[in-house]
């Protein structure tokens, strides 16, 4: 029998993230799982322009990006769900945080939405769906067309 007790859902806050957390709000209900919404906060220390870009500490900005994702996070779900919802935001490399974060909490589905670039920006952009698909722990349910549903409403 198949046990799906944690669902992860990443969210960058794009229409296919939202999308996904619908998707991954009705799955948690159905199966009586627990909800873990994520978002990373990029590093931009990570990126090579970033030297140049940020010459000082993000340390309080940082910080400020991560109230306002949780903020974010928290009104995306309804009130009467949040008891089994946990939000967490992580700063990093988003595809290495959401399979860390999902191997940790032993998660039992991620339920990510993918933006589906084309292949020149999937060359130049890389694409984190792929990467969590590829590496996750776990069995990875990718979400691409936000104005097409299959969630039926109660």
């Amino acid at each position: 029998m198949l046990a799906i007790r944690k669902i992860l859902v990443p969210t960058d806050f794009s229409d296919c993230s939202q999308a996904a957390l619908e998707y991954g709000r009705h799955l948690a209900e159905t199966f009586g799982a627990s909800l873990h919404v994520l978002h990373v906060v990029q590093d931009p220390y990570t990126q090579p322009w970033a030297a140049e870009a940020f010459p000082a500490p993000l340390g309080d900005l940082l910080v400020q990006w991560e109230e306002q994702a949780r903020t974010r996070m928290t009104d995306a779900i309804p009130e009467g769900e949040r008891a089994r919802t946990t939000i967490v935001t992580q700063i990093g490399s988003p595809f290495f945080e959401i399979v860390r974060y999902a191997q940790e909490q032993e998660v039992d589905l991620i339920v990510l939405g993918t933006h589906g670039r084309g292949p020149i920006g999937h060359m130049l952009l890389g694409s984190v769906a792929e990467k969590v698909v590829r590496k996750a722990p776990c069995p990875v349910l990718t979400v691409r067309h936000p104005q097409r549903t299959h969630v039926a409403a109660a």
